[in-house]
């Protein structure tokens, strides 16, 4: 009954706006005790997410209804998606494009999606999977076909699992371990990425065909790449330790080989043809002739009973073995730090694992029987290519003090001074040197605080693990050259025998507007050009550029440096690849990945495009496998489009508006956030941040610093605390201050605004994803928020607060 009561309550309340409604909710919440309040809360959460599931279901269904009739042909599915087939037509048929130029570009471009654990999906994965099979249960029932009997059984299933997800703790008792997170995020690949991505290419080799070219895309074309920053994100969480690095890399070595192991009997099973080439026999007859002799007892007797008439059997069950042994040694090394399994019967590289693969692929064709190869045997080479033998490669990340830390110990033992108070010019003169030159800089006699021998040790792991765990080593707060090549140094002294890129992420406004200049000085040094071989990648940051100047000025301001990184890459002859580290909500840069990409300025992308993926967003982009092959799809289509078709480069006369209104803008976000006296403890009454920092929702602590202020917490909890208020006030604080100081100063700058957001990708963008947060935001609840929970000597500033909200609403409308 009171679920009912809150039910028709918030309903009224929702459709009318009476505040004697929200009022009267409020009071029947507040008068429940924390027993009746836990399940009325679990009770809405259930119908909504059922209702989601439902809506997405119905969605899905209409989709492929219109599909069905034809009625997408020619046009966009929608502003906010791609469709590769769709993309493919408009650039020829529409831009005048070459089939072949389509063809070209989309072999060569890259994007890799970027996995990270926080703040992770505060969902437990067990209720995620009652949500599958609910979802499994909805879409069996649109069947056409389906019986009474198979209604009701379906109708039964679904009453199973509702009240089975309704019986379950939707929130974790303890907090993750980083492996936890690790196998949660790898989990999406078993379920639905590894299936997912064949199966999306496959998709691309029919859209080019529709398009007049008869070729697929090649099976080592990097088309889609996964990394991931699950144990190897260490900025921060103290829970990200060396040994939780290795563990996370051996785990999910032995997970990919367990993908790989138990699809190869099946491809053993229909490569039964007896027709090959004579390179293939060859091999096929040495295998058989020592396979007798091979100390693997499971398999010798399988071996002994292949016939030579089935070359491709023996070959491919080579690499069956091959791939039990390797998935041994990482078991082994997991649990005990070593193997007594020999490297030379395990895959150590990719490259092996692929060469007997790619010989029967061209036996196959040689013999006529190309059809046969473009099947199984083609997705297989397309998983391998894609994944390698660690599934994903493991990004490095650590805030740059901690670097400079290590060195400032190093030059204290070797009597040099002190590193951290030198000037930028002797640091990177010294870095250099050293670089240069051959000489050990420390050896164990270094003292080592625990922070710098956490750091030391991490780099002994990337020296000891195989290189193709790893990506990029990234440095968060990176602001000058010696930021970088200090991680160069350390990797040298630490002989990581494949040194990672190192990648500099710009977060802070100020940082942003020096990132420019930062690597042109890098760019200008012999020895790093000759390093990166004319290809670097620079990471730039949303949620902490956001959270320091505010949406409108962050997103210029990213805007901004790109063009300028741009710019510095072509005048040192470098390939820039952009790595966009965006978050799932807009406050942290999130938003439709079509417009996302589109919005981009002209030649960032380039083919060559790398995101992050936020945890709370993973399972929306590959929870399911029509979930995973529309994101596959959207990011390959849109990149593809950015460059082939870029969007316009803004006015001369519009950059010096946004210039202007993007300084009033900030200065009012910082003037409340960051200088208002109330604003702390206003914030920290008025959401529930306090909470956010005891769920267990992530390994990571939600603060920087313990005893910190806003400056200090960390960009998602202080998105996550206000969106729950439903007043998103980091969202849209500044944008009013921002119209106002341009229609004040002059009428003329409204309509240019307008015109700013007709013909502006990147302006449209923003205007619209603050207009999509409104549309989502209630003042009225803040308001009650603000009488419930705030004490009254404050709610004279939460009202200002609204009265912003909404002259920030109305201005939004105008322009």
């Amino acid at each position: 009954m009171q679920v009912q009561q809150c039910y028709e309550l918030s309903a009224e309340y929702e459709g009318g706006h009476d505040p004697k409604k929200l009022e009267e909710l409020g009071n029947v919440l507040t008068s429940l005790d924390p027993g009746d309040s836990i399940v009325i809360a679990k009770a809405f959460s259930h119908m909504l997410n059922l209702a989601n599931l439902a809506e997405e279901v119905h969605t899905a269904y209409c989709r492929r209804a219109k599909l069905k009739k034809g009625d997408f042909v020619g046009e966009s599915i929608a502003t906010t998606d791609s469709d590769i087939e769709e993309t493919f037509m408009r650039l020829v048929h529409k831009l005048n494009k070459s089939p072949e130029e389509v063809f070209d570009t989309l072999k060569n471009q890259t994007v890799d999606l970027v996995f990270t654990a926080h703040p992770t999906q505060s969902i437990r994965r067990s209720l995620l999977q009652k949500h599958g099979r609910i979802r499994d249960c909805i879409t069996q029932l649109y069947a056409k076909d389906i019986t009474p009997d198979d209604k009701q059984e379906l109708d039964e299933a679904l009453h199973r699992e509702i009240q089975a997800a309704f019986r379950t703790d939707e929130i974790r008792r303890a907090p993750p371990t980083p492996q936890d997170e690790m196998r949660a995020g790898m989990s999406y690949f078993h379920e639905t990425i590894w299936k997912g991505v064949p199966k999306f290419l496959r998709h691309v080799d029919a859209a080019l065909k529709n398009i007049g070219i008869n070729e697929r895309v090649p099976y080592n074309a990097p088309l889609i790449q996964f990394s991931s920053w699950m144990g190897g994100d260490r900025d921060g969480n103290p829970r990200v330790t060396p040994e939780v690095t290795r563990d996370v890399c051996l785990l999910a070595r032995m997970m990919a080989v367990n993908m790989y192991f138990s699809q190869i009997e099946d491809l053993m099973f229909e490569m039964s043809m007896w027709r090959c080439s004579d390179e293939l026999r060859v091999r096929a007859e040495e295998l058989h002739r020592s396979s007798s002799k091979r100390d693997v007892k499971h398999y010798i007797e399988f071996w002994k009973q292949i016939p030579i008439t089935e070359p491709y059997r023996v070959i491919l069950g080579d690499v069956r073995d091959k791939l039990y042994n390797t998935r041994e040694r990482s078991r082994h090394m997991l649990a005990h730090d070593v193997s007594d399994i020999p490297e030379e019967l395990v895959y150590t590289n990719v490259e092996q694992f692929l060469e007997p693969l790619e010989l029967c692929y061209r036996s196959l064709s040689a013999c006529g029987d190309r059809v046969i190869a473009d099947g199984s045997l083609l997705d297989f080479l397309r998983q391998v290519s894609t994944f390698g033998l660690s599934l994903v490669r493991l990004d490095i990340r650590q805030e740059s003090d901690r670097h400079t830390d290590v060195i400032n110990a190093i030059t204290q033992h070797l009597g040099l001074g002190s590193y951290r108070e030198w000037p930028e010019l002797k640091r990177q003169e010294w870095l250099l040197s050293e670089l240069s030159g051959k000489r050990p800089l420390f050896g164990p006699d270094l003292p080592k605080t625990e922070e710098i021998a956490d750091v030391l040790d991490t780099f002994q792991v990337l020296a000891e693990l195989p290189p193709d765990c790893f990506g990029a080593y990234i440095i968060s707060m990176a602001t000058s050259p010696s930021d970088v090549l200090a991680v160069e140094l350390l990797q040298r002294e630490c002989k990581v025998k494949q040194p990672l890129r190192v990648v500099p992420l710009f977060e802070k406004l100020a940082d942003l507007e020096a990132a420019p200049e930062a690597m042109a000085r890098l760019f200008s040094i012999e020895w790093y050009r000759n390093r990166i071989d004319s290809k670097q990648e620079v990471m730039i940051g949303y949620s902490d550029s956001g959270k320091d100047a505010g949406r409108l000025t962050a997103a210029w301001q990213l805007y901004k440096a790109q063009e300028e990184l741009i710019k510095v890459a072509k005048k040192f002859g470098v390939k820039l690849t952009m790595f966009h580290g965006r978050g799932g909500t807009v406050g942290q840069g999130g938003g439709p990945t079509h417009l996302a990409i589109l919005s981009q300025p002209p030649e960032t992308i380039h083919g060559s495009l790398r995101v992050t993926v936020q945890g709370e967003v993973i399972e929306q982009f590959f929870g399911e496998e029509h979930l995973c092959f529309r994101t596959l799809q959207r990011f390959c289509a849109a990149t593809l489009e950015h460059g082939m078709n870029p969007p316009i480069s803004p006015r001369p006369e519009w950059r010096a508006l946004l210039d202007e209104i993007a300084v009033h803008a900030t200065e009012q976000y910082r003037e409340i956030v960051f200088k208002e006296p109330r604003f702390v403890e206003y914030f920290r009454l008025a959401t529930p941040e306090l909470e956010y920092g005891r769920m267990n929702i992530g390994s990571r602590p939600s603060k920087r610093k313990q005893s910190g202020g806003i400056e200090s917490l960390r960009a998602i909890p202080w998105i996550f605390a206000w969106t729950q208020t439903r007043f998103h006030l980091p969202v849209w604080l500044g944008f009013g201050a921002a119209f106002k100081y341009a229609v004040l100063k002059d009428t003329n700058n409204l309509h240019m605004l307008q015109e700013m957001y007709k013909t502006w990708p990147f302006f449209r963008v923003t205007i619209d994803l603050v207009e999509m947060v409104f549309a989502k935001g209630d003042p009225g609840i803040a308001a009650l928020n603000d009488k419930l929970l705030v004490s009254e000597d404050l709610w004279s500033f939460g009202e200002s607060l609204r009265a912003n909200y909404e002259e920030t609403k109305n201005l939004l409308l105008k322009v």
